[in-house]
């Protein structure tokens, strides 16, 4: 009965523009309905099962005031110019993979810009649906904590969180902003990704899967616990940290700070948000980095970056500082692993990190540029001196079946330009 409830709330649910028509589209009876909202990394599922879990990214978690930070559009959105160009590899990959949409800017044009084909998952987006950001939205609490700074409400990115009683007598207690930043605030003994560890293995219980946690839960699982060696260990604490500091310094104008970054800003031109945490009050740490946009909608974000970065504005000083700071992920050599290699997918398996950004890719190392990475294939990589842009929103990825061509895909073009296009 459970169960038939839940899919029956799912298929009312009349979210980005879609009705429950379009439910019917799916053949339920081929769908492999694994628990939990993603798609697992190792699987190699058919079409119907992609269709499903991106209905379900889309449409699963309606934004309202209870369940959201909600930024509405600009009164007067950035528009973007068009040069199109073909790129026949892409098409190629769109017809296999799990990508749902491609854009790419190159100096003041959008020269690519790709949906998935109608036959395969074109047909559940457009350019009003929000799509679900992932790991992304962890380099877009990065973005909002620069307009934070440059308020005033925090002084640097060297401030220590030593007034927040949430995380008083924890781990955390005392740290430096640029540590959690940069995922070195030596947890790596206790936490790795989403997950508690327990003997340096992940614990995968729902009761330990941290992402969900309100910050005054941290009470509890890292009292008197103390930080060791501070190296990269990706994870969502510290970006669950950065974010609701954010929510305590602004005492009352955090709605302020996030219209600033992304209406203001970035221009937005179909809103945006930031999820709540479940049965969370704001005073508790209530704030989450799952964060949902449209995909011109995440471009517009990127290039309000760039546009920081190359005027030299406040926050682009902050972009700056952060790139500077950044601190090599030696991925293979860390301490309080869980058994196995600790890798990445390849599209985030860079050199270095900072400020909740990933650096220094492999055939990019002689350009600035600023990646974002999410579960699925999510991807923005931001060449902020050449001005080049690409936006990825992606369904499933995996190492197999799944795994796009991140050097045609991702590298060439920010490498290249146009030039890519034409091989």
């Amino acid at each position: 009965m459970k169960k038939f409830l839940i899919i029956l709330g799912i298929i009312c649910l009349p979210i980005n523009g879609f009705s429950s028509e379009l439910l019917s589209k799916i053949d339920l009876s081929k769908v492999d309905k694994t628990k939990g909202i993603h798609v697992p990394y190792k699987k190699n599922p058919n079409l119907e099962t992609l269709k499903y879990f991106l209905y379900r990214y889309i449409t699963v978690y309606p934004p309202s005031p209870t369940t959201a930070y909600i930024i509405e559009p600009a009164s007067k959105p950035y528009e973007f110019k068009f040069d199109l160009a073909e790129y026949k590899f892409l098409n190629k990959e769109m017809e296999r993979k799990g990508l749902v949409s491609y854009l790419y800017f190159d100096k003041d044009h959008i020269v690519i810009d790709k949906i998935s084909p109608n036959n395969r998952l074109g047909e559940f987006v457009n350019n009003k649906t929000k799509l679900r950001a992932n790991s992304v939205g962890k380099s877009m609490v990065s973005y909002v904590l620069g307009h934070a700074i440059c308020e005033g409400y925090i002084d640097s990115v060297d401030s220590r969180i030593n007034d927040w009683d949430l995380v008083k007598d924890t781990l955390y207690e005392n740290h430096k902003l640029i540590d959690l930043l940069n995922m070195a605030s030596g947890d790596q003994k206790y936490v790795y990704a989403s997950h508690m560890l327990e003997n340096g293995k992940i614990n995968t219980d729902d009761i330990n899967d941290v992402g969900g946690w309100k910050i005054s839960f941290y009470k509890y699982h890292f009292k008197d616990k103390k930080s060791i060696k501070k190296q990269y260990n990706y994870n969502v604490i510290n970006t669950n940290l950065i974010l609701n500091y954010v929510l305590f310094k602004s005492k009352g104008n955090f709605q302020k700070i996030l219209n600033k970054t992304f209406q203001e800003k970035s221009k937005i031109k179909d809103g945006v948000y930031f999820f709540k945490k479940r049965e969370a009050h704001e005073k508790s740490g209530n704030a989450d980095p799952m964060f949902y946009a449209t995909r011109l909608d995440y471009l517009r974000i990127a290039k309000a970056m760039m546009d920081d970065y190359q005027n030299n504005t406040c926050v682009g000083k902050y972009l700056k500082e952060i790139y500077d700071r950044r601190i090599p992920k030696n991925i293979n050599n860390l301490e309080h692993t869980p058994e196995g290699d600790r890798s990445e997918p390849r599209f985030n398996r860079t050199s270095s990190y900072g400020g909740q950004f990933h650096m220094d890719y492999p055939g990019l190392k002689d350009r600035v540029v600023f990646g974002m990475g999410g579960y699925g294939g999510q991807a923005i990589l931001i060449d902020v001196e050449n001005s080049r842009i690409v936006v990825v929103n992606s369904i499933h990825y995996n190492n197999t079946k799944y795994k796009y061509n991140h050097k045609k895909l991702l590298i060439n073009p920010i490498k290249l330009g146009k030039k890519s296009f034409k091989k």
